[in-house]
């Protein structure tokens, strides 16, 4: 396909707007695309190289506009392209503005001329182009592109240069492309959809769907040192989970940088979250998985920086930012190694010894990945109790983690995909002040100690009651907020006390919803202790007035 006709149906889909006749001009083009199909179906996205390839031309808008600049003659600059650009706001346009092809020098010799400019042509320079390293490399990028600019009508120009800087902005995303092929070649969009979440290569499931159909589409398997999407997470609370599933799987959620790594049973390759190959940066991971993954596989985790505990007990996780000093180095990785130790928390099995898991639910996954791996496994908690699921958030919490997972024990692994089988809960950022007006006495261990605590909201006559907190609570908080009530204890009933109206608790809570079980006709979802107010007295505690609007306006 000549450059100048992919151009021209570039220009088309960029002028429509309605997503069905952008989808019938991608489809179009795939269709006439012939031998240069996977070039097309990469172009067409802004792409040289496939999602999964981390390779990157390595060419700076600087460089880009000297390129323009040569191909535009001898009395225009990089700063004259820059002003342009300040003036039209894209660069397409202004590669578009000048007129090319006048210029000779090194790079525009030999190649047959504007009219033989294809796009097998285009990328196969964007490619030697990306290969370029060392002394004079920059040169050497600047004569390609020149070559290429001097070769180009206004129109190739424009697209080149959104090409070359990866700013095709045509309309065209991921879901375009897919269901583009899945029209031009015949083939059931869900196959499409599950090839490319495999393989990460529109270019390739084009080629396969248009030469092989829905039978190369299903034999496209993983396949280890080519990276996929991460499976996302999106906000949710326990109360989601409980009401989505029967049982939940509960997880930490760590504070560190999400990696895939890859296997083959010799060497190990780690990918960042954007499928950036960081292996060289994180020499320990590499090591520890060479010695405790058993098997060939792909897995998926988390790194997370970490520093011995002041006591001498174990290790606590350090903030994110201390990952990042890691994550992406290329250089003084042994200095680093020294300063910031990272550890790896693996939670799912993606793949291992020559078997794809992507469709087996989440608890067969982690029982493989259990199997696979020595150490470093992720624990996962099966459970439908939420003080449990509580309890579990405390500690992960109180190991300095940011909060826990929740999932779909049922769920299979979809590459790229933020659905709601994968739940992230951070600790309650909603909180309300509220009364102390009863509490009950532990059991066993804290049996001395007052453990589940009766809330109540202020109205205008007294207090009504919201609801029991008992969690986020540590034994040492307990004795002493069982120091700070007793002496304020009006009356007893079995385990059961009422307390004067004194003291003022912070609490968080995931939601407030209408309930007959307590006195002010609301209880808090899964109420969660965050201190003592000891600056307020009861009378500046939250109104049960306040306690009805947030109700209402949710």
């Amino acid at each position: 396909m000549k450059f100048a006709d992919f151009a021209a149906r570039a220009d088309e889909i960029e002028a429509e707007t309605a997503d069905l006749e952008i989808t019938a001009l991608v489809r179009a083009l795939f269709e006439d695309a012939n031998d240069d199909l996977p070039i097309v179906a990469r172009f067409v996205q802004g792409r040289v190289f496939p999602a999964w390839d981390s390779t990157t031309l390595d060419v700076g808008p600087n460089l880009c506009y000297e390129a323009i600049a040569r191909a535009a003659g001898p009395n225009v600059d990089a700063d004259d392209v820059e002003s342009r650009l300040a003036e039209t706001g894209e660069i397409g346009a202004v590669a578009a503005s000048y007129e090319f092809g006048g210029q000779r020098g090194l790079a525009s010799f030999g190649t047959g001329g504007r009219d033989g400019l294809t796009v097998a042509e285009v990328d196969r320079s964007l490619r030697g182009l990306a290969a370029a390293e060392g002394s004079g490399s920059q040169d050497r990028k600047v004569d390609v592109l020149f070559g290429l600019f001097n070769r180009s009508s206004p129109a190739e120009a424009r697209y080149l240069a959104r090409l070359v800087l990866s700013e095709m902005r045509i309309g065209v995303g991921e879901g375009t492309v897919r269901d583009a092929i899945a029209e031009a070649f015949d083939a059931p969009v869900e196959a499409v959809k599950r090839a490319l979440q495999v393989s990460n290569d529109y270019g390739r499931v084009a080629e396969l769907a248009r030469d092989e159909g829905e039978d190369g589409l299903e034999r496209v398997r993983l396949e280890i040192g080519r990276p996929v999407q991460a499976m996302l997470a999106q906000a949710g609370t326990v109360a989601d989970a409980l009401e989505a599933w029967e049982t939940v799987a509960v997880e930490t959620k760590y504070d560190g940088a999400r990696v895939q790594v890859h296997f083959d049973g010799d060497d190990v390759a780690v990918f960042s979250r954007n499928m950036e190959d960081v292996t060289d940066a994180l020499p320990e991971i590499v090591a520890f998985v060479e010695e405790n993954l058993r098997e060939p596989a792909i897995l998926d985790g988390e790194v997370v920086a970490v520093e011995p505990r002041p006591d001498g007990d174990g290790v606590r996780p350090l903030p994110f930012q201390e990952v990042l000093r890691r994550f992406r180095r290329k250089h003084d990785v042994g200095r680093m190694l020294e300063e910031v130790t990272l550890w790896l928390h693996a939670f799912d099995c993606l793949h291992v010894d020559g078997e794809d898991l992507l469709d087996a639910p989440l608890v067969e996954r982690h029982e493989r990945l259990t199997d696979a791996l020595a150490d470093g496994v992720s624990k996962l908690t099966l459970t439908d109790d939420p003080e449990e699921i509580a309890a579990i958030e405390e500690v992960a919490l109180e190991d300095g983690h940011e909060g826990i997972m929740l999932k779909n024990p049922e769920s299979t692994y979809s590459p790229g995909r933020r659905g709601k089988n994968w739940l992230k809960h951070k600790p309650d950022v909603e909180t309300l002040d509220l009364v102390v007006t009863g509490a009950e006495w532990g059991e066993g261990r804290r049996a001395k100690f007052l453990g589940t605590f009766l809330l109540s909201a202020r109205t205008p006559s007294g207090y009504e009651t919201i609801g029991k907190v008992a969690t986020g609570i540590t034994d040492e908080k307990l004795a002493e907020l069982t120091e700070l009530l007793e002496p304020e204890i009006e009356s007893q009933r079995g385990k059961d006390v009422t307390i004067r109206p004194s003291t003022v608790f912070e609490v968080g809570y995931e939601e407030i919803q209408r309930s007959p079980t307590y006195s002010s006709g609301y209880a808090l979802r899964f109420p969660r202790f965050v201190s003592v107010r000891a600056d307020k007295d009861p009378a500046d505690a939250d109104s049960l007035e306040r306690i009805e609007r947030l109700a209402e306006s949710r």
